[in-house]
């Protein structure tokens, strides 16, 4: 699992024969069709909210914040409304959507094209169940975005993207489809073993699910010396799982997954957190997604889909992961009204941690 993982840097020579297809106009999905339409890139969004969807192909869908600021038009429809065949199609859904998503997809995807998770999680699985193996491309992104209101998208900061085949291997699609979404980031990447990259984000988001138990910032959570002997030992379980399913993770934007292993020193991982913690200082999106679903939208987080994934890996290997399973109650007591986001739910979280160690 430690093989070199080549990177690629060449101009796309994939030219599509009718628009890409980006399923899901939110935070990710949103700002890709954006640059993508930007840059002449024919592009068509696919978006439940009608409202969303009108404004961004009438007075254009409005993109801010440090990155780029700018108005662009881009050519939109609702599923029900959606016409043709397409040969790929950029998946940016939430993760518990999609199964319901693919069923929709699936009927204008042409049978030798592709559907590109451009997701959290480990949701490659699921696509390939309903369009098969060999039309599923992995992918891996961690820019920050936020969907704001129907017609506008925050920008916060700029991520590492990474895209894969289902099954290791280094393909000419895969760098094609790579030097294509360069429109949207110029360091976007094909890897020859994209799991490697999405074990990591497991990891990473983790960390992300539980900064969203309170309402300091990431960077103020992650970087809070009474908070990361709970963040050290929540991070570790979940490489400790990855490896278990015999993925070695690899680190990106200052998460350094060796630093969380057991052996590591302390010091180790304390860095790499406080790397974290600067990552997110300098972007306007200061909280995580999960907390916007849980404080501002009101609604289910991917907890169960997306975190429940490392409970479920571990247990089908005979494993355990007990912290991570503390981490998904206490989301979905948040989720049912039971609990309240409140930094007293780290300090509770971090109490429970001992008592499971000791």
């Amino acid at each position: 699992m430690d093989r070199d993982l080549k990177k690629t840097s060449a101009a796309s020579q994939w030219q599509p024969r009718n628009p890409v297809l980006v399923w899901g106009g939110g935070a990710i999905g949103g700002c890709v069709a954006a640059f993508l339409a930007r840059a002449g890139i024919p592009v068509k969004m696919v978006d439940v909210v009608a409202e969303h969807v009108h404004i961004s192909r009438t007075a254009g869908l409005r993109i801010d914040g440090p990155v780029a600021q700018f108005v662009q038009a881009v050519p939109s429809s609702t599923p029900a409304d959606l016409e043709g065949i397409y040969d790929c199609i950029l998946l940016a859904v939430k993760a518990q959507h999609t199964e319901a998503a693919v069923a929709q997809l699936t009927p204008h995807l042409s049978p030798g094209g592709v559907v590109v998770s451009l997701q959290n999680g480990l949701n490659e699985e699921r696509i390939a169940a309903g369009v098969g193996a060999h039309r599923t491309i992995s992918g891996f992104v961690n820019f920050a975005a936020d969907y704001l209101e129907p017609g506008h998208i925050s920008y916060g900061n700029r991520g590492a993207i990474k895209l894969g085949e289902y099954t290791p291997g280094l393909t000419q699609r895969v760098e094609e489809l790579a030097a294509l979404l360069r429109a949207f980031d110029p360091d976007t990447s094909a890897e020859a073993d994209v799991a490697r990259y999405k074990w990591g984000k497991l990891a990473y988001g983790s960390l992300l699910f539980a900064t969203a138990l309170a309402n300091e910032t990431m960077s103020d959570s992650l970087s809070d010396a009474q908070h990361q002997p709970l963040f050290t030992a929540l991070a570790g379980e979940v490489i400790g799982v990855a490896i278990l399913a015999g993925v070695s993770p690899i680190g990106f934007d200052g998460f350094e997954p060796q630093a969380f292993a057991v052996e590591a020193p302390v010091s180790e991982s304390k860095r790499s957190l406080s790397l974290m913690a600067d990552h997110y200082r300098h972007s306007t999106k200061q909280r995580s997604g999960v907390w916007r679903d849980l404080a501002v939208r009101k609604r289910k987080t991917e907890v169960d889909v997306q975190i429940g994934e490392i409970v479920r890996v571990a247990k089908a290997r005979g494993g355990q992961a007990p912290i991570t399973e503390v981490l998904i109650r206490m989301i979905r007591e948040i989720e049912n009204g039971q609990r309240s986001i409140a930094r007293e739910n780290l300090v509770e979280f971090a109490q429970i941690v001992r008592e499971l160690n000791a």
